[in-house]
């Protein structure tokens, strides 16, 4: 809902043939909004050209060389997400008619028209404006999101080639990280960031050899340093990235611990993002409940009892509490 103040800085268009008209509507409307005149269909063109984008225009219909209905008509072709009017002292069905098939009339009135209804009818029409524009912008926001998400599965592709274990493991823990914030009742724009940041959490480790990312036994010092680099390879990738998703710092801080025992930067729970905490929980869950290249999966239920020892110490309690009641109601199985 757009208020009095942001409508004053909406830009309409009254179009008449006479002079005297259009400075009439130009007082009466001014206060409410960003109002401009246009004297005959041409200048009216000319002003849409040059002044636009024109969230409303209203049209007389009887003018001469161009016609309000011809106008509106090739407003409706040039500029389709402008709101078109009529204001004519001619009421005649058939002209009605004509030039709401012509022009896609929102609002056909007749003169004298009274101020308050004027007004209130512009309002109108600019809150249809705006959800025309807002429609529009999420049209655009989802084609960029489909794009963007082809970049990161193509990431993804990467790793499996090298580790097809990580490529699953993103997957897998995209799904339960996913479940839990919608389970948090997360903003659907926090939901979004967690899920792509989590199907590429891991995409650092394709700085890490083979052999070290499939070692069968425990690691040494050095191969764990290199383990551990891998968040911040990651972040480093998206760190240009073009969206205000935090899909960097997600990835940046998924091995972070509450209690600033984690890695890279020791970080603790207040200076972590919510998601990067719902990560680090769905990360060890999907750990511990399925096969890795050293050892078997090691069950649910050894989730639950982890995270229960764990929960405000290295993870967040609200987080633990939710992952715990999707496992055991068989919301999150094991892989």
């Amino acid at each position: 809902m757009h208020t009095q103040e942001q409508n004053n800085h909406v830009k309409i268009l009254m179009v008449d043939d006479e002079e005297n008209v259009l400075l009439s509507h130009h007082r009466t409307l001014r206060p409410h909004f960003q109002v401009y005149t246009a004297q005959g269909g041409r200048a009216a063109l000319e002003t849409l050209e040059t002044g636009g984008p024109f969230a409303v225009v209203i049209s007389d219909i009887k003018m001469p060389s161009m016609s309000g209905i011809d106008l509106l008509s090739i407003i409706r072709e040039k500029y389709p997400d402008t709101i078109r009017m009529v204001l004519t002292g001619y009421a005649d069905l058939d002209l009605a008619i004509n030039a709401i098939n012509r022009g896609d009339i929102f609002r056909f009135m007749t003169k004298p028209c009274d101020n308050k209804d004027l007004i209130a009818t512009i309002h109108a029409g600019i809150t249809q404006f705006n959800m025309i524009e807002a429609t529009r912008e999420y049209a655009i926001v989802k084609r960029l999101q489909k794009g963007l998400e082809g970049t990161l599965r193509a990431f993804t592709k990467l790793v499996e080639f090298r580790d097809p274990y990580t490529a699953g493991h993103m997957d897998r823990v995209a799904k339960i990280a996913t479940g839990i914030a919608e389970h948090l009742k997360l903003e659907r724009d926090q939901i979004e960031a967690l899920r792509l940041a989590s199907l590429v959490h891991d995409i650092g480790k394709i700085a890490v050899p083979a052999g070290i990312l499939n070692k069968p036994g425990l690691l040494n010092d050095a191969e764990f340093t290199l383990i551990k680099a891998h968040p911040l390879v990651g972040a480093e990738i998206f760190k240009t990235l073009d969206t205000e998703w935090p899909i960097s710092r997600i990835i940046l801080e998924h091995h972070e611990r509450i209690d600033g025992s984690g890695y890279p930067n020791g970080l603790t729970g207040s200076q972590l993002l919510l998601e990067s905490k719902i990560i680090s929980v769905s990360d060890v869950i999907d750990a511990i409940t399925t096969h890795r290249p050293y050892r078997q999966s090691l069950g649910s239920r050894k989730a639950i009892e982890y995270l229960q020892e764990n929960s405000g110490k290295l993870f967040d309690p609200t987080v633990t509490s939710t992952a715990i009641k999707m496992i055991e109601n068989g919301l999150i199985p094991d892989s």
